[in-house]
């Protein structure tokens, strides 16, 4: 029986500090042999925010003992790792120059390929880390840095459908939480709110919900409610307006995922409809229950990442670093850290007020 792959993936691209072990089984499907990750929101609380310097300052004083700790939790030796990937972007590029860094260092050091893995090609195929997932399929990449609607070809074969023009809907939600006095990373702690609130309290805006095709806009919304929240004097009323939020994302999400459908079946042909959503604001219950209801209603099927790959890991990196192993797709050490890195190069730029739809 032939040897099955060792993938050592590493991710540093913005405050998690993460390493992953992954190999296959006889059917091809992934094995998770260990997935360490260390967050930063301790440092990061006070500031409200991620604080780059900081970050890469954790990141270098964390990364080689959370390797090693992949490693030994593995239960394989360092010889028998077949390939070293590394995030090399998009992200914060102090950030992602330690784990590209250490990642090339640790190959060069073993005699092993190295793969630079682009960071939203990992949440891309982040489902298939404990799903059977084959390709083509429709992607809607939610996380606090990017919104996307990307039809997936194939590997490193995309087409944007749609992006938002301005904030990203997991900024959306975290700016939406400091404005209601909730420390960061406070996003998650929405959904824990709308559950105390009056979702139909608030009549908010829905940016360019009716134009735009599948594309996004969530800054209109953010400064809605920075104007109500002025307002508030309760703590109920407090609770009606993050239910209100939370309720016009998925009423937006909803919207626009349909016209992602129709822009999709447009590109593709195919009887096997496979909608993803991947990012950390896939692991949202309400908006997931929203939008499989959706994929039973337009005859999808519907993918999610498991909760513990939604956020930042290394388990996803280290997933496209076993595909592009076994297709001899490797990397050379002078690869750079890009901090933006697009998966559809021929994509437009859509950001800012300057955007314009019929």
């Amino acid at each position: 029986m032939s040897k099955k792959p060792l993938i050592l993936g590493i991710e540093s691209s913005c405050d998690e500090t993460a390493a992953s072990i992954i190999s296959e089984n006889d059917q091809g499907i992934p094995i998770i042999l260990s997935n360490i990750v260390s967050s930063q929101i301790d440092i990061h609380k006070e500031f409200g925010g991620v604080v780059p310097e900081l970050a890469a300052r954790s990141h270098i004083e964390k990364i080689d003992w959370i390797v090693k700790k992949a490693i030994d939790d593995s239960g394989v030796k360092i010889n028998e790792i077949d390939a070293i990937a590394s995030t090399a972007g998009p992200g914060l590029i102090v950030c992602l120059s330690v784990g590209l860094s250490f990642g090339k260092a640790f190959a060069l050091s073993l005699n092993k390929p190295f793969i630079a893995v682009n960071h939203l090609e990992g949440h891309a195929l982040s489902p298939k880390l404990s799903s059977k997932l084959n390709y083509p399929y429709l992607l809607l990449l939610i996380s606090g840095g990017h919104s996307q609607y990307l039809c997936v070809k194939n590997l490193s074969n995309y087409k944007r459908l749609g992006t938002t023009i301005d904030d990203a809907i997991g900024e959306a939600f975290d700016k939406t939480a400091k404005i209601l006095g909730i420390e960061f990373p406070g996003g998650p702690q929405i959904e824990i709110l709308s559950k105390k609130g009056n979702p139909n309290k608030y009549n908010l805006p829905k940016p360019i919900f009716n134009k735009g095709g599948c594309n996004l806009s969530f800054a209109g919304l953010k400064t809605a409610v920075l104007r109500i929240a002025k307002e508030i004097k309760t703590d109920q009323e407090k609770f009606d307006l993050a239910a209100s939020f939370q309720k016009t994302v998925i009423e937006i999400l909803y919207k626009k995922t349909k016209n992602a459908f129709f822009e999709f079946e447009k590109e593709i042909k195919t009887e096997e409809k496979k909608f993803v959503v991947a990012g950390g604001v896939a692991a949202n219950k309400e908006i997931r229950n929203m939008l499989n209801n959706l994929c039973a209603e337009k005859n999808y099927t519907p993918f999610f990442p498991n909760i513990e790959f939604c956020g930042d890991n290394a388990a996803m990196i280290a997933m496209v670093g076993l595909e592009k192993f076994k297709k001899g797709k490797f990397s050379e050490l002078s690869h750079p850290a890009i901090p933006r890195w697009p998966l559809d190069k021929q994509a437009k730029f859509l950001k800012g007020a300057g955007v314009k739809f019929d």
